[in-house]
């Protein structure tokens, strides 16, 4: 049984209030062997991501930063999603999340994506969706090694998902 519309938007709003509020993974990652810097420029959000990876799974996902509650709870959703999957599978999710954000208007597949649906909502306002995928696209840049820092303005972040 699904809940009806306006009950789904408000435990929606409150999934993405209390991350926003207490975020998890809210730390540097000491002994990190991956990292990358991401800001956006439209709204002065900057956040740093830190992964570490132990033959190619992601034992651990951090950030630290500042930024906007989509952002911030974002950054928190993202870094429980991903501990525990491969390389791969960290792509894969990126893809669908960048998907269900820019993509057509085909419903999200919640078995895919998890709670992270949650940010489906984010595409109806367009300037919000950098601040929902500014930290995505930093783990990719972080996975890949990037040496500059990430920014939602230039349209480099797309890049990363190709590796």
């Amino acid at each position: 049984m699904s809940l009806p519309a306006t009950e789904t938007i408000e435990l929606y709003r409150e999934v993405i209030a209390d991350h926003a509020k207490h975020p998890r993974n809210f730390r540097e990652i000491s002994d990190a062997n991956h990292r990358a810097e991401g800001h956006n420029r439209s709204c002065g959000d900057r956040l740093t991501v830190w992964v570490k990876l132990s033959d190619s799974v992601l034992a651990d996902v951090s950030f630290k930063g500042s930024g906007c509650s989509i952002g911030t709870s974002s950054a928190s959703m993202m870094c429980e999603a991903m501990r525990g999957r491969t390389i791969e599978e960290a792509r894969m999710l990126f893809e669908d999340f960048h998907e269900m954000l820019t993509g057509g208007d085909a419903e999200p597949d919640t078995d895919r994506l998890g709670k992270l649906v949650v940010f489906a909502g984010v595409k109806r306002c367009p300037i919000r969706v950098k601040c929902a995928t500014l930290a995505w696209h930093t783990f990719m840049a972080a996975l890949g090694n990037a040496a500059e820092s990430v920014s939602t303005e230039d349209g480099s972040q797309r890049s990363f998902a190709a590796k």
